[in-house]
């Protein structure tokens, strides 16, 4: 749905551009509809890092009851792929890579929202300095990166506390 309000938005943005010749009505639409795609993009971007948290907790139990099976089933050996215990999340696709944080669905979301944020900015930056692209420029790649960066860590740190929160509760 996120995806699809971008696209809408910036075909309006880019009709509305063709239509007034950029003039205010450009502006005006354009300093509305950015900063609103920049915050269904913040919603977004928080909802699939909840359910990518949850995923995760997900494989991480898969693990476990293949383990599980490995060591109180080995009849059912043959059915299942022998993986060592440190490799079971891997081989779900769960690696740690540097760059693995822009590789899920929080962190293509928090890419495309950074670029609202920045763009919404540097249009601000535009009509506040007498349509200067400098200005524009630099606050645009500067708002895009402060925000890329906080969501970013704000992943980071979602994702270590949900590695270090024990799955179950092993309370009698």
């Amino acid at each position: 749905m996120f995806l699809g309000a971008v696209s809408g938005g910036l075909v309006a943005l880019g009709l509305i551009a063709t239509a007034t010749n950029v003039g205010a009505a450009f502006y005006a639409f354009g300093l509305i509809l950015l900063p609103t795609l920049a915050f269904v993009g913040l919603a977004t971007f928080d909802r699939v890092l909840q359910s990518g948290v949850e995923d995760h907790g997900y494989a991480q139990r898969i693990a476990q009851l293949r383990g599980y099976y490995f060591q109180h089933a080995p009849e059912l050996v043959g059915y299942l792929l022998s993986v060592p215990p440190a490799e079971r999340l891997t081989i779900q696709g769960l690696h740690g890579s540097r760059w693995q944080g822009f590789l899920t669905i929080a962190g293509t979301i928090s890419v495309i929202t950074a670029v609202l944020a920045g763009s919404a900015a540097g249009l601000l930056a535009s009509v506040l300095s007498g349509h200067s692209l400098v200005a524009a420029l630099v606050a645009g790649a500067l708002v895009a990166a402060t925000v890329l960066t906080g969501l970013m860590g704000h992943q980071r740190s979602a994702w270590k506390q949900a590695s270090t929160t024990p799955l179950f509760d092993n309370k009698p």
